[in-house]
């Protein structure tokens, strides 16, 4: 691992000394609507330093825990397939060093090289997954290896029920119906069947995926798919504190930020907001 020259905010500890590891992946080739979400990362760690690293909501610290950014992985952009095992070699590394692995996309496609992953180490991997979309997609305009189909290809490593689908409200009917057969665990609008969720998956291992156009695009809309209809930033906000205080948590990802699309920087700004509660909530559950 290389040393980042702008970190997040406060995730600039040394790599052997922490508990988590952020790294972003710059890719938006497969992006079916507005491209950008490559410059996510660069634009997060820059507007991070508008935050604090205390978050009122949890009244804990971010600096109570150890973060160590990497930044963002130089990815061969335009060939999916070695974005995938870029992103899969990292984690693994990140894994093999007991660390959690938290990506910034990024398309929502890159998700699958870090379940790659950890879906080796951990066998009875589950996945929890907020999004607008279902991403089920058998493959679109006949490419498999695109952010419309993550889940799907997530769905051919771990099989039926081991995916808890929160939030979505946009895809094909085909998608929804074969989420609804019972493929996935699906809950469509909104997040809260969350409580639910987590007491279904227990202790089993979770990786979890936040794809930011959960949010209605009226208060995110620098994303590249917008679609009306989603939850307000505060109820994103308590959903994925709860997911990462509760859960067993083994890696994630915060994805499709598109910071070209708001020029306004609210988006942006909201995507900040939303990793500092993740990680408040990781490091300060990992130091109890």
């Amino acid at each position: 691992m290389w040393k980042n020259v702008v970190d997040y905010i406060g995730c600039d500890a040394e790599y052997g000394e922490a508990d988590v590891v952020l790294f972003g992946a710059p890719f938006d080739s497969t992006t079916s609507f507005r491209p950008g979400t490559r410059f996510a990362g660069q634009a997060i760690r820059n507007d991070s330093y508008g935050l604090e690293t205390y978050s009122p909501y949890q009244d804990m610290e971010l600096t109570e825990g150890t973060v160590y950014d990497c930044g963002d992985l130089d990815l061969a952009i335009g060939d999916s397939g070695k974005v995938l095992e870029q992103i899969r070699e990292t984690a693994e590394q990140i894994f093999s060093d007991g660390k959690i692995p938290f990506m910034i996309g990024g398309e929502h496609l890159v998700t699958l090289g870090a379940v790659r992953a950890a879906a080796k180490r951990y066998p009875d991997l589950h996945i929890i997954h907020f999004d607008a979309h279902t991403d089920l997609r058998t493959d679109y305009l006949g490419v498999e290896l695109s952010h419309a189909c993550v889940i799907r290809r997530c769905w051919e490593l771990l099989g039926d029920g081991r995916i808890h689908q929160l939030g979505i409200r946009s895809g094909e009917r085909y998608e929804f119906d074969w989420a609804r057969s019972g493929h996935t665990d699906f809950h469509p609008f909104v997040l809260d069947d969350l409580e639910a969720v987590l007491e279904s998956v227990g202790d089993a291992p979770v990786y979890f995926t936040v794809d930011l156009d959960v949010m209605d695009p009226s208060v995110f809309p620098g994303t590249g798919t917008p679609e009306p209809g989603g939850v307000d930033f505060l109820t994103l906000m308590r959903a994925v504190t709860k997911v990462c205080r509760a859960a067993r948590l083994v890696g994630c990802d915060v994805n499709e930020l598109c910071p070209p699309c708001d020029p306004t920087g609210a988006s942006t700004a909201a995507a900040c907001k939303v990793i500092r509660e993740m990680l408040v909530a990781i490091v300060n559950k990992k130091g109890r």
